[in-house]
């Protein structure tokens, strides 16, 4: 029995669970796990063994596991309470060095911390220019102002890198953990430069992430006073003005702080805890999708929405979308064959919407397509119209499913925690904002074909286009 064991060691803690006597090896695994000596127990497992014992007032012993972030420890220990707080003894003690961790795997762990914690996000294109910006942050709002005016600029053209006077984007690896300086913001920010690329190849893309070292300045609080109830400005209602950039921050630092636990960040964790802030994590991304698609849902259906159409090449945009989402097809297996350069479809239609859309289409095929499979992007000139159609090699739609697709929160009957089931409606709205539509074409077995619609620009030269494939698929999902 391990009560009658050769003690290997011995503790004291007091009634407020503080170690005020310890031998090693547990004196040294206090220190490398943050705790002082003489000081609250560090070591999770040890700290709750000895709050059950004092607690029920009875002997406990069992083993505990531990780590101090170079060894993971195994020990058997036995605590017994007494009026001024326990003893604790140590039976066995065995140790062994923990697996090196895999640089991939703790980069992607970073990059998807810097995501959650971002409060300006933005797409660049393989040479760093603007695509899209999003960002709700009060002293972000010049910066992102002007980051939308100039899509197609260098996005360094718009911020200062501390300690750099260069004036076009350095190679990206140098631009990555950069400080930069904001016009209108007090704070010190920090820029992440996440590549899209497949391995061994070039980036064809990047995501910008601006994260700031310190919290938001809240604004004083002023007396509440009696007023007549505002009405959305700007497409922008309950959910986009007033609930979205309240919940988007601390969601965030949700997120981050799960990713930090589950990767064993701040420390050493149990396998167990490590899954359940996995899981902490995941809710919260789906918890922020929603929050984004229902903003995003709420400008769409407002009466004064509009779109600010521009003379667009359709070729371009579905190019950009492809590249966006290419390392994510790469995970799955899936190629995207987009438009060829040197096609162009000349259209009239605001660029960002039609990125928004693509993404959409494209992200779903990719989501829900087999692995190992292909997803086609083809243009149509049919002179006052121009048409952008996704192709996938899904198991298509019936009819009665085509008539749902495109419905407010229509997930087809998935029970997966993935997409708000608002994606196409919201996609199909900004097609009809932009004088388009949004349709889709299948067949249970033989895939479908979604179709934006938008119209075309006639006075432009024109275009060079390819026929579509012949096989196609489907976005079953239809998010």
């Amino acid at each position: 029995m391990h009560s009658t064991a050769t003690s290997l060691a011995q503790a004291r803690s007091d009634a407020e669970d503080r170690l005020i006597a310890v031998d090693e090896p547990l004196a040294g695994l206090q220190l490398r796990c943050g705790g002082e000596l003489p000081g609250l127990i560090a070591v999770p497992a040890l700290l709750e063994l000895v709050r059950k014992a004092r607690t029920f007032n009875l002997k406990l012993a069992r083993t505990i596991r531990a780590s101090d972030g170079k060894d993971s420890i195994s020990a058997w220990i036995e605590v017994v309470p007494d009026a001024d707080g326990c003893a604790i003894t140590i039976r066995s003690w065995q140790s062994s060095p923990l697996p090196p961790e895999d640089p991939l795997e703790v980069a992607e762990h970073r990059s998807a911390i810097d995501r959650t914690l971002a409060e300006l996000t933005a797409r660049l294109d393989a040479q760093q220019n603007v695509l899209t910006v999003e960002s709700d942050a009060p002293d972000l709002a010049e910066l992102a102002a002007a980051m939308r005016s100039g899509f197609g600029k260098p996005w360094t053209d718009f911020i200062t890198v501390s300690g750099s006077s260069h004036q076009q984007p350095l190679h990206w690896r140098l631009l990555d953990g950069a400080n930069v300086a904001i016009a209108g913001s007090q704070r010190t920010w920090r820029a992440s430069l996440l590549p899209q690329q497949a391995p061994g190849q070039e980036p064809t893309g990047f995501e910008l992430c601006l994260t700031a070292e310190q919290p938001p300045v809240q604004a004083p609080n002023e007396p509440e006073v009696p007023s007549a109830p505002v009405m959305p400005q700007n497409g922008r209602g309950l959910v986009g003005r007033d609930i979205a950039p309240v919940l988007r921050q601390p969601i965030a630092r949700i997120i981050a702080n799960a990713e930090t636990i589950r990767t064993r960040m701040a420390g050493p964790l149990a396998e167990e805890y490590s899954q359940y802030a996995a899981d902490i994590a995941a809710a919260g991304q789906h918890l922020l999708s929603l929050v984004e698609d229902l903003a995003d849902l709420e400008v769409v259906e407002a009466e004064d929405f509009n779109t600010a159409p521009d003379r667009i090449d359709l070729a371009d945009v579905a190019r950009r979308a492809a590249g966006i989402l290419a390392v994510r097809a790469q995970e799955r297996g899936i190629t995207i064959d987009p438009p060829r350069m040197g096609e162009h479809l000349p259209a009239i239609a605001e660029f960002r919407r039609v990125l928004q859309v693509l993404l959409n289409l494209v992200g779903n095929a990719i989501r829900y397509s087999p692995d190992n499979s292909q997803v086609w992007i083809r243009l149509e000139d049919e002179g006052a119209r121009a048409k952008v159609i996704v192709a996938d090699q899904g198991p298509g739609l019936s009819d009665e499913q085509q008539q749902r697709l495109f419905g407010k929160f229509e997930r087809l009957g998935r029970s997966d925690e993935t997409g708000s089931g608002l994606g196409l409606y919201i996609s199909r709205r900004l097609a009809r904002a932009m004088g388009g539509e949004l349709t889709v074409e299948s067949a249970p077995g033989k895939g479908a074909r979604f179709i934006l619609d938008v119209p075309g620009d006639l006075l432009a030269a024109a275009p060079v286009t390819r026929t579509e494939p012949d096989k196609s698929g489907s976005d079953s999902g239809g998010d």
